[in-house]
């Protein structure tokens, strides 16, 4: 009993968000985002780490991604990965929401953003984040999530 309390009592809650389009991830630009759906990179890293709980949601609406940061922005969990998707090179919106919360956020992107159109080369939310991690496939969450656990 007294070692389920203290897994529990040190158990990470760690949510991680993407954004638009990244629901086709195996499907959507492959030579880019690779052939492997979410879902089971999500499984796989649950399995790697049996002591920390990941929790999950994706959204394709700007809106629905700052209402789940503010639900999860305040001590509901330890750290949230944040794949914005395209957003993440237009919207102060999520910026705001970022900087708004408590709890820390790592930016991530599965391809290196800065070998591809000029346009992805800035990010709005980058300054409102504790780290970023780019360019290492879906693997880029894994590495954020050891930076939570450090």
């Amino acid at each position: 009993m007294l070692s389920n309390k203290l897994i529990y009592s040190t158990m990470k809650r760690i949510l991680i968000m993407n954004g638009p389009n990244l629901n086709l991830l195996g499907k959507r630009e492959t030579e880019i985002y690779g052939v492997h759906d979410f879902k089971g990179y999500l499984e796989k890293l649950r399995e790697r780490y049996p002591n920390e709980r990941i929790d999950y949601f994706q959204s394709n609406m700007e809106g629905a991604l700052i209402d789940k940061l503010h639900e999860a922005g305040f001590g509901k969990f330890d750290g949230i990965i944040l794949d914005a998707g395209a957003y993440t090179h237009t919207s102060y919106a999520i910026f705001d929401a970022i900087k708004a919360i408590s709890t820390p956020v790592i930016e991530v992107h599965i391809s290196n953003v800065y070998t591809r159109e000029e346009f992805r080369h800035t990010s709005r939310i980058s300054p409102a984040c504790k780290g970023v991690v780019v360019g290492f496939g879906l693997d880029s969450y894994r590495l954020a999530l050891e930076g939570f656990l450090g």
